[in-house]
């Protein structure tokens, strides 16, 4: 009798949390992008940076490598 009245009775599905209340939408979506936009541009900026930094040790480099040739005594620095 037990297990009939426990076969009755339907446990209830998991439902889970409303879609529309979980979902970030367009502001999310908005404020995602800009994030997004913000890393990229650092990055792009920190490249530039970096690639200024070696071409102007290199030059420092020749520079210095022309002074010895020279004879010049007096490093640049």
């Amino acid at each position: 009798m037990l297990t009939a009245l426990a076969a009755a009775t339907p446990s209830p599905s998991p439902t889970g949390p409303n879609p529309t209340l979980v979902t970030p939408g367009a502001v999310g979506f908005t404020i995602m992008l800009f994030v997004a936009l913000i890393a990229v541009l650092l990055v792009w900026d920190m490249m530039r940076r970096i690639r200024r930094g070696r071409y102007r040790a290199q030059v420092r480099e020749e520079l210095d490598a022309e002074q010895a040739e020279s004879g010049d005594a007096e490093p640049r620095g």
